[in-house]
């Protein structure tokens, strides 16, 4: 094996696909890339054996062959060489990798590519939509999932596709997330399944900003999920039991709606949380309707520490309804109102001891659901 390779292409490949691999591997070889040349291309591939990513980069190829690599050690040295041309060779008898570009000469050593898993490279299409679409889907949903395993189901993304419309729900417990939209070509019927937020993670933030598509193959007999974009394949495998039934979590109805400017709140949300954090992150909403028809509400949004200090944020706001106080914990609505793209939100609620909702005030695909905490402070 022997190839030339831009130093930034290199790096930026060699980004994307070690994000497959874990801190703590069952096998020596799955802490390594596998590189594989051939074609005038170099194809990557790192694998957990539930998420495998693969991506390929154009390459000047004078000889093929592959090789596993630590993925630790040849990411870093990568990401540290100037902006040059890259040459890798393969001693291919005591799998020695030897890297050059410009004075610096690097020799890392490998596992033979055999010992790597298979690679499953077959990719049928069931759905193609908008990829900057799908990753605002991800982004609307994926802080929701809970972070640990004590509960598997809602440590993924439960996606439904029912004909043309697609639905994204996340749930940790404490809170909510579900986003919906339309894609063209839809299934045609009903599917459904619940993917690992980590890996729906990692297709988000493969995707660009450019206009481009991404395509989707659905689990069918199999019991994996493969999102390709561009060059770059990702495979996961999904999660199996059943997601709650979110569609009752959300209420129906309110006694308290707040209009607010989505950028203005979470700027309120941010100086509260620095006092909150004392009080596990416990910071109270003040909502005041106005008296006058011709002035607006107040919302007031409060952060403590009885050691620190406090703060206390007033907004201006449009409000429908009754007086209300209530407590959340701030980060669950940082993480909400952080990923609304909406110049105004509302946010409802049926008093201190039910939940929250956000969604934005001139559409419907979006929602978050938060549970309150107590308001004994």
């Amino acid at each position: 094996m022997r190839i030339s390779i831009l130093q930034d292409q290199l790096a930026r490949g060699l980004n994307i696909v070690s994000r497959a691999v874990d801190s703590r591997p069952t096998l020596p070889v799955l802490a390594n890339v596998l590189l594989l040349a051939e074609d005038s291309r170099l194809k990557l591939a790192a694998t957990n054996l539930e998420l495998t990513i693969i991506t390929s980069i154009g390459a000047k190829v004078d000889a093929s062959g592959s090789i596993t690599l630590p993925a630790k050690t040849i990411v870093e040295l990568i990401s540290n060489l100037t902006p040059d041309r890259v040459d890798l060779a393969l001693n291919t008898t005591n799998l020695m990798m030897n890297v050059r570009s410009g004075m610096t000469n690097s020799n890392v050593k490998g596992i033979n590519a055999s010992e790597f898993p298979p690679l499953n490279e077959t990719f049928e299409p069931d759905i193609v939509m908008p990829a900057r679409v799908l990753k605002e889907m991800i982004l609307q949903t994926v802080f929701a999932a809970a972070k640990d395993d004590a509960r598997p189901t809602l440590t993924g993304i439960y996606t439904e596709f029912e004909g043309d419309v697609l639905t994204m729900a996340a749930a940790d417990g404490f809170r909510l997330a579900v986003r919906t939209t339309r894609v063209q070509n839809g299934v045609g019927g009903h599917s459904d399944m619940i993917i690992p937020a980590k890996a729906l993670g990692e297709v988000a933030r493969i995707i660009g900003d450019e206009d481009k598509e991404i395509a989707i193959s659905l689990p069918q007999a199999r019991d994996r999920v493969v999102f390709q974009y561009e060059n770059t394949l990702i495979s996961t495998s999904v999660i199996e039991g059943k997601f709650p039934d979110f569609g009752a979590i959300i209420p129906k109805s309110y006694s308290t709606a707040v209009t607010l400017y989505t950028a203005d709140l979470l700027r309120q949300c941010k100086r509260a949380e620095i006092f909150a954090r004392d009080s596990n992150y416990s910071a109270r909403i003040h909502v005041k309707p106005a008296t006058d028809p011709t002035t607006p509400g107040e919302v007031m949004v409060v952060g403590k520490s009885a050691e620190r200090g406090d703060n206390e944020g007033v907004l201006d706001a449009t409000i429908e309804g009754i007086p209300l106080e209530v407590s959340f914990n701030i980060r669950f609505l940082i993480d909400a109102l952080s990923v609304m793209t909406d110049e105004q939100v509302v946010l409802e609620s049926n008093g201190a001891a039910h939940p929250g909702v956000l969604r934005p005030r001139d559409r419907d695909d979006f929602v978050c659901v938060v549970m309150p905490m107590s308001n004994n402070r």
